[in-house]
């Protein structure tokens, strides 16, 4: 039977944690977080290579799986509230 080597990966605050994983060919993300041992970590959604998929996407040899998950703030409500700022100061 052949297999896949992908890498799961997850980006906390407080560390980012990175597991490679071998897998039956066939395999879903979800089979791929489980064997990563981070299926558990609380997620918005995950992805391959920035690419939103659904837990049932069948992985491939090299793939890089990416767990989402939800921001405290949006990035671009941020740049607003600090050029707002900056134009309040002038």
């Amino acid at each position: 039977m052949s297999t896949v080597a992908v890498e799961v990966v997850i980006a906390l605050p407080e560390r980012q944690t990175v597991r490679r994983v071998v897998l039956p060919e066939g395999s879903t993300v979800e089979d791929a977080l489980a064997a990563s041992g981070l299926a558990r970590e609380p997620r918005e959604g995950v992805g391959i290579y920035g690419k939103t998929v659904s837990a049932g996407t069948i992985v491939r040899d090299g793939d890089r799986v990416e767990i989402y998950r939800r921001l405290l703030a949006d990035a671009k409500d941020l740049r607003r509230l600090r050029a707002a700022r900056k134009r309040s100061r002038s």
